[in-house]
């Protein structure tokens, strides 16, 4: 399996570059996995696709302004971070520009609040550093960083709570579940009163949800552990909908990504933590979701790999294909998916 059978042209005027004003507003693809039928909605139609019983999947992390620009301290160059995950009380694994000028010993100001200290080196650009700081530590990064948008969006952000989902709770992620951004707590009212179970898991988005596959061979391609945590009472409502046979459906990647490797690990849903570094590509049985809300993906990406694992390879390209045809927004702030 070649990383180039998951390729696609994509016209650079169909990636989102903003957010839309209304959430819901979105539009929606709905792929029937099972027969490749396509249908085209808004997102706010979700609501008649979902049935009673069905249970609902959202993960709750919180994105963390975590792109910092500090001066290095012995040359004054400038540093770029991205920090990706705590691996111990005030230690962080962090992406790095440019990464040869930061060696072990080197120390990064932020401000007169906030400092850094690398520690250790890591391959792809990743140094570990220690920070330093006077007061509560969210409470600078809020003030100092910046909300990590991915690349390919050029434009400013006006308003930060929208690469925020409105259920964000567990602060952690170096990016948004993209998924959960078409949501408002208004529709997720309208879901509950149907009676659809909706249920949250955590997953801190890290380097392994976005690193791009260098690898031509798929197999060969290494994930990058993310944290994730699931509670007592979302372990019980899942393993009852298994038991009952009941959908279901999770929001997004990092939410199919923690289901399945729970039930991996355990044969079942447990309240649990740790650490995923589980690549879903085709080929792939799942045994946690049945159905699948996402958004568009990259080109030759671990996510367009794993959506085409749950709706086959020729069914996904399709779509997509279709989608661009019918002017479909892609990526983080754009359109959505429903795979059934």
């Amino acid at each position: 399996m070649k990383t180039d059978d998951f390729d696609y042209d994509l016209p650079e005027h169909l990636i989102a570059q903003t957010p839309l004003k209304a959430r819901d507003t979105s539009k929606l693809l709905v792929l029937d996995k099972k027969t490749g039928k396509i249908e085209h909605h808004h997102f706010n139609d979700i609501l008649s696709y979902l049935h009673k019983g069905d249970v609902l999947v959202l993960n709750d992390t919180k994105v963390m302004p975590a792109r910092l620009y500090g001066i290095k301290e012995d040359t004054k160059a400038v540093i770029e971070i991205l920090m990706l995950k705590e691996i111990d009380n005030n230690k962080w694994e962090c992406l790095v520009k440019p990464a040869k000028r930061v060696k072990i010993g080197t120390i990064v100001n932020f401000s007169d609040k906030l400092q850094a200290k690398c520690i250790a080196i890591k391959e792809e650009g990743i140094r570990v550093f220690t920070f330093i700081y006077q007061g509560i530590f969210y409470e600078i990064l809020d003030e100092l960083g910046e909300m990590p948008l991915p690349p390919y969006i050029h434009e400013k952000l006006q308003d930060k709570d929208r690469y925020q989902t409105v259920y964000a709770k567990n602060i952690g992620s170096a990016a948004a579940p993209t998924a959960g951004l078409h949501f408002t707590e208004e529709l997720l009212n309208k879901i509950e009163d149907k009676g659809i179970d909706i249920v949250y898991i955590t997953l801190h988005v890290g380097l392994g949800t976005f690193r791009p596959v260098n690898v031509e061979d798929v197999t060969k391609h290494k994930m990058h552990s993310e944290f994730y945590q699931l509670d007592e009472k979302a372990a019980s409502i899942l393993n009852k909908a298994k038991k009952e046979n009941r959908r279901i459906i999770s929001v997004g990647t990092t939410s199919t990504r923690t289901l399945e490797t729970i039930i991996n690990l355990y044969g079942e849903f447990r309240a649990c933590s740790g650490w995923t570094d589980i690549f879903i590509y085709p080929g792939y049985q799942f045994k946690a979701i049945d159905s699948l809300i996402t958004n568009f993906h990259l080109p030759k990406s671990t996510l367009i790999m794993l959506v085409s694992a749950l709706a086959g390879k020729d069914n996904i390209m399709r779509a997509y294909h279709e989608a661009i045809e019918h002017e479909y927004r892609f990526f983080s702030f754009g359109d959505s998916m429903f795979i059934k």
